[in-house]
């Protein structure tokens, strides 16, 4: 039976990713702030991963229970919709803590238990290799920052005999979605700086997210991902044709069009 560490595993990803997994015989280190349910070969570990104790607390009861890990899937991640101008510091500075200094602790900590052969797969998002959306700019940005970490802990792990690869991923039906539209409602209602068309960023919001894929899909494709014998750095699911469109217009396109939409 190979042991597997799955990070946000009590949320609505991360419970179809732990039940994915352990239903093909892994036994699961199910890792998050909300103790997940134990049940047969799913192990709770109750940990923040922005807290280097906690971390290392969680590093120490895994090792009472294994002295191998055969991979680490990172699945915890918060979404945020803001003005740059206008959120908190403290707001700006916990979506790095937790979306990119996450990963970083728990691969830090975790390293001696992944042997040769080991996989580390991070859940980065399609934003990653695009530019962002108006408002969407800090969530786009701390995910470009975790897939281009990725990428240079890849170049270093690989001497190690440790694969790393990157899921970016498009809308997913999960409980983000709705935290997504909470945080749209919040936006437009407190905002003091941006006089802009709100049902039109609404629209472009649900235009981006309308097509959600269920959670078990990304659970399949990390499946396959751990599976392969040799991964490549980076795959894509549920890629957006709208955004794929703005993208290839020349930045100035771009520019003109959002402001042509959202400009009263």
């Amino acid at each position: 039976m190979k042991d597997i560490l799955i990070t946000g595993a009590n949320g609505g990803m991360g419970k179809a990713v732990v039940d994915y997994f352990r239903a093909r015989g892994y036994r699961v280190f199910a890792l998050d702030r909300d103790e997940c349910t134990p049940r047969e070969n799913v192990i709770p570990v109750r940990a923040d991963v922005t807290d280097e104790t906690s971390v290392t607390a969680a590093l120490e009861f895994i090792r009472t229970q294994t002295d191998a890990l055969c991979g680490v899937i990172h699945l915890a991640g918060i979404y945020m919709l803001d003005s740059l101008v206008e959120m908190p510091p403290s707001e700006f500075e916990r979506a790095f803590r937790v979306n990119l200094g996450g990963a970083y602790l728990i691969n830090r900590a975790f390293l001696p238990l992944l042997k040769k052969g080991a996989r580390i797969i991070l859940l980065t998002s399609e934003l990653a290799v695009r530019d962002p959306l108006p408002f969407t700019g800090l969530y786009g940005i701390t995910k470009t920052a975790l897939d281009r970490y990725a990428y240079s802990l890849r170049m270093e792990l690989q001497l190690l005999g440790i694969s790393v690869s990157v899921l970016r991923a498009g809308a997913v039906d999960t409980g983000m979605i709705g935290a997504s539209t909470r945080a749209l409602d919040a936006f437009c209602g407190n905002t003091k700086l941006y006089a802009f068309n709100a049902k039109r960023f609404r629209e472009i919001v649900d235009n981006v997210e309308a097509r959600r894929i269920p959670p078990a899909k990304i659970a399949a494709k990390l499946y396959r991902i751990c599976s392969r014998k040799k991964p490549a750095f980076a795959y894509s699911i549920n890629r957006n044709s709208l955004l794929i469109l703005l993208d290839v217009l020349p930045k100035n396109a771009r520019f003109w069009i959002i402001k042509k939409i959202l400009y009263r």
